[in-house]
């Protein structure tokens, strides 16, 4: 995890988020000495047109993580269109 990921955390990565939110992350906390699976970060919670509203820290399990990045590999970032290339036309 590094700075300017984006997260969508859920219930799977705490109980915390009954309902889910989307943050980007500013820093992971090591000096909190979390445990196994676990992590604290420093993040902004962002709103559905991708602005920062707050800035948060939260403990989350890291199996319960989705990347929202497109560089991380888990889909296309918030407020970013994916051009999809038209089909060449073949002939009938």
């Amino acid at each position: 995890m590094k700075a300017g990921d984006l997260l969508r955390l859920g219930r799977a990565a705490s109980v915390q988020f009954c309902r889910p939110i989307t943050v980007r992350v500013i820093r992971e906390i090591a000096e909190r000495h979390p445990y196994d699976g676990w992590a604290w970060i420093e993040a902004y919670e962002l709103n559905g047109k991708g602005v920062a509203v707050a800035k948060r820290e939260l403990f989350v399990r890291l199996a319960g993580l989705r990347w929202l990045n497109a560089g991380a590999g888990q889909g296309a970032a918030i407020g970013h269109r994916v051009r999809i290339a038209a089909r060449p036309q073949v002939p009938a």
